[in-house]
C-alpha cells in the first residue's frame, strides 16, 4: 500500500520529481532545486521513512516507486522526468521499469540496476548508539556519533535528520531531539535497499546516468544489466568528485542534467 509522500513544489513548467538517497531527505537535494526550479515545476519528495514522511514498516522498491505514482496522481501528473540519487536512483529505476508511460525522462546520480553488498552498518550501528536523552545539542550527538563515522561532513549530513521534540511532546527522559529518520524499519529492510530494481520489460526511454569519477558505483561490469534495462541509456562521468557529485560538483552536475532535460546530448 502506497503512503503520501511529504513534498515540496517549487517553479513553473514541465514537472521533474526529485528523489534522495537513504538517510536522506528533500532537503539534500535543495540545491538542485533551486538551480531548476526557474525552467521546470520540481516536486522533490521526502521517501518514507524519511524526513517529513510517513513511517511504515514496508521498505522496498515496488512499494517505494508506488508511493511516487501515488503522489504523480495526486498532482494530476500525467508524465514527468525523474532524478534519483543512490537509493533516490533506485526508486526513479523501479518507476521506470514500473510504469514506464509514466515517466518522459530518467536521470540516475551514482547508482546501478544491480545488487551492493551492505555498506552503512557502521551508520546504522552509529545513529542507534546515540543516547539522544544525553543530546543536549546536535554537537552531543555528533560526538557520539564519531566513535562509529569517521567523516565529518558525512556526520553532519546524518546529523540532519535530528529534529526538536516540541516542549509539549518531551517525554520524562529529557530528551530534546528525536530522529525524524524511522530506523528500525530502514535496519529491518536494509536489505531489500541492497537489491537491484525489480525488472520486467526494459525501459525504453531516454535515460542519463551521471557517475562520480571517484565512485564505485557504477562500474565497467555493471554496462550490460544497465543496457539490458535501459537500451537508450547514456554515461556521463563528472571528473573530482564520488558518490556525492550532486553536492560536491553541483554546477556540472545541474549543467549535465539541465542539457539533458532540454534534449540535447549531455556531453
Amino acid at each position: 500500500m502506497s503512503v503520501k509522500l511529504n513534498h515540496r513544489i517549487t517553479g513553473e513548467g514541465s514537472p521533474v520529481i526529485l528523489l534522495h538517497g537513504v538517510f536522506g531527505s528533500l532537503e539534500n537535494l535543495g540545491g538542485i532545486a533551486r538551480k531548476l526550479h526557474g525552467e521546470w515545476q520540481v516536486h522533490a519528495l521526502d521517501q518514507r521513512n524519511h524526513g517529513s514522511s510517513p513511517h511504515t514498516d514496508t521498505m522496498d522498491y515496488p512499494s517505494m516507486a508506488a508511493d511516487v505514482v501515488a503522489y504523480m496522481d495526486e498532482q494530476g501528473i500525467d508524465k514527468a522526468c525523474l532524478l534519483g540519487h543512490s537509493m533516490g536512483g533506485k526508486v526513479a529505476m523501479q518507476v521506470a521499469l514500473q510504469a514506464p508511460e509514466r515517466v518522459e525522462k530518467l536521470i540516475v546520480a551514482d547508482i546501478s540496476p544491480v545488487s551492493y553488498k551492505a555498506g552503512h552498518d557502521a551508520i546504522l550501528d552509529g545513529l542507534k548508539q546515540i543516547d539522544l536523552s544525553n543530546a543536549r545539542s546536535r554537537r552531543d550527538a555528533d560526538v557520539q556519533l564519531a566513535q562509529f563515522v569517521e567523516m565529518a561532513a558525512t556526520r553532519q549530513f546524518l546529523l540532519m535528520n535530528l529534529e526538536r521534540i516540541p516542549k509539549e511532546e518531551q517525554a520524562s527522559d529529557g530528551a530534546v531531539y528525536r530522529w525524524r529518520l524511522n530506523l528500525r524499519a530502514i535496519e529491518a529492510c536494509y536489505a531489500n535497499l541492497a537489491k537491484a530494481p525489480e525488472s520486467g520489460a526494459p525501459y525504453n526511454g531516454p535515460v542519463l546516468f551521471l557517475k562520480g569519477a571517484d565512485s564505485a558505483y557504477i562500474q565497467e561490469k555493471h554496462r550490460d544489466e544497465i543496457y539490458r534495462l535501459f537500451p537508450h541509456a547514456q554515461l556521463s562521468v563528472i571528473e573530482g568528485t564520488g558518490h556525492w557529485l550532486h553536492v560536491e560538483k553541483m554546477d556540472a552536475f545541474v549543467a549535465l542534467c539541465r542539457r539533458f532535460l532540454e534534449g540535447r546530448d549531455a556531453d
